[in-house]
């Protein structure tokens, strides 16, 4: 089950595929990260899936990673008395904290946190972005705009604020009950919605007691201002550029695409693209030649995973999905300009050991043309350092625990495979050209590089290369 490109693929999990058979169809089309969308899974289906994947990872016997998304707060208005209402450019309208059903000049807003917190100036866009209103006279319970884009606006319709910083907790009472059931089960990640401020990822790390790693969804501007912030604290991100693309211009999401990526990479925490990467493929067979080049541009940009939603959650061809991204990401990965625009985008290791070795590991075994790099690793972090360094030479990450794996699934070039810890500098030799020979990446006679830490076992002391012929 060797794959043969960097970059990994993340589904999202649906009517469509959540099926034994069809969870071992897309895992052996490429899936190495299973999504589970927790805004409409129960605690009964999680448990079941997360069971169902397990089973296919003990069949094929590797690892496979399991993210749960938290679905977050949602901010609706209230309802119209005649289900809808039309708004008309330049017509003025109200959202109040009155519960009547509303008309064409109001409408209830069940948030009175935005009260407090709108100012003059700032935008409300409604029912995905298609409305936009400027609020011109802010008060205690009523919020007086002037609509700037018309239209039909109906019942319970989201309104999202781009201007507004809003005091409400990333973590609804639901999103704390499916962290812990998702914490719980055993899955590897923790997606976190509406994340404006770094204190919304500590939230969700204390409850998460370290089970699962916490990834950061970045879809809200006002988490761009602090983007340095939630780095330090997150385990990874999420480009969610489905609300990101409706609170920002969308000629600018690209930009913003490539800042969150690069400065992911520039500390060595992987980072998801996501949102509409094949959505034609939810209907048709083949993607459109424009979806096609975003997830080049993704690949390109050094993305550690590239994800699908609805294409494999609903739609009707998820393995063929599946199958079309993993063979995008291979030609991207085989160009020959792809490597000099990777190696461009490398930053300077940090004054650490394990940077300095994951470093020298990288030059070294590009120098040498070596087979692979293999690194012992216990928490992870060592698989990761590797992982930044994005190199040319395939990387095998041998860990004795599961869930780090499973976790570092997601992280680019890195092939995890189970072993116990080595019991000296032997076996250690031996057990690496051992694992790299079976899993395909090397041939007697040919050479790889180690990279471990002394004490074997010691977590987070990477310290060690050696070169090693394979016999």
């Amino acid at each position: 089950m060797r794959r043969n490109r960097k970059v990994k693929i993340v589904a999202t999990l649906g009517p469509a595929s959540s099926s034994p058979e069809m969870l071992e169809k897309l895992f052996r089309a490429g899936v190495d990260v299973f999504r589970i969308n927790m805004s409409h899974t129960q605690h009964d289906l999680l448990r079941q899936l997360h069971k169902d994947i397990r089973a296919v990872e003990a069949r094929l016997k590797r690892p496979i990673g399991i993210l749960a998304d938290l679905q977050g707060p949602k901010i609706r208005i209230g309802t119209f008395a005649a289900k809808e209402a039309r708004l008309l450019p330049d017509d003025i309208f109200i959202f109040d904290t009155d519960k009547t059903p509303g008309d064409a000049t109001r409408v209830h807003l069940p948030h009175p946190e935005i009260f407090a917190s709108a100012q003059v100036g700032d935008n409300l866009l409604l029912n995905d972005g298609r409305l936009r209103v400027e609020i011109v006279k802010a008060e205690p319970a009523k919020l007086t705009t002037k609509v700037i884009f018309g239209g039909v606006l109906s019942d319970r319709k989201g309104v999202n604020l781009p201007d507004t910083v809003i005091p409400i907790p990333a973590l609804t009472e639901k999103d704390r009950a499916d962290l812990e059931a998702a914490a719980s089960v055993g899955v590897d990640w923790i997606a976190l919605s509406f994340v404006q401020r770094a204190d919304d990822v500590a939230e969700a790390r204390k409850l998460g007691k370290g089970r699962a790693g916490v990834m950061a969804k970045i879809e809200k501007p006002a988490a761009l201002t602090v983007l340095d912030e939630i780095l330090e604290i997150a385990d990874g991100l999420m480009v969610a550029r489905g609300d990101l693309g409706v609170e920002l211009p969308l000629e600018t999401v690209p930009a913003k695409q490539k800042q969150i990526t690069r400065a992911a990479r520039r500390v060595g925490k992987p980072v998801i693209v996501a949102t509409q990467m094949l959505e034609s493929m939810i209907v048709e067979p083949v993607p459109t030649r424009a979806e096609v080049s975003d997830v080049a541009t993704a690949v390109y940009e050094g993305a550690d995973a590239i994800m699908l939603s609805a294409e494999s959650a609903t739609g009707a061809w998820p393995d063929k999905a599946v199958a079309t991204m993993d063979r995008i990401a291979q030609a991207v990965e085989r160009d020959q300009l792809y490597r000099g625009i990777i190696t461009a985008q490398r930053t300077e290791p940090q004054p650490t050991s394990a940077d300095a070795i994951s470093s020298a590991a990288r030059s070294i075994s590009e120098t040498l043309k070596l087979a692979a790099i293999v690194c012992y690793t216990g928490s992870g972090s060592t698989g990761l350092r590797m992982s930044r360094e994005r190199p040319d030479t395939p990387i095998i990450a041998l860990t004795p625990i599961a869930t780090t794996a499973r976790r570092l699934a997601l992280a680019w070039g890195l092939h995890c495979v189970l072993t116990e810890d080595a019991h000296d500098l032997d076996d250690m030799v031996t057990r690496a050209t051992g694992i790299a020979q079976r899993e395909g990446f090397a041939e007697a006679g040919q050479r790889i590089i180690i990279t471990a830490g002394l004490p074997l076992g010691t977590p987070g002391a990477t310290n060690m290369l050696r070169i090693a012929y394979v016999s």
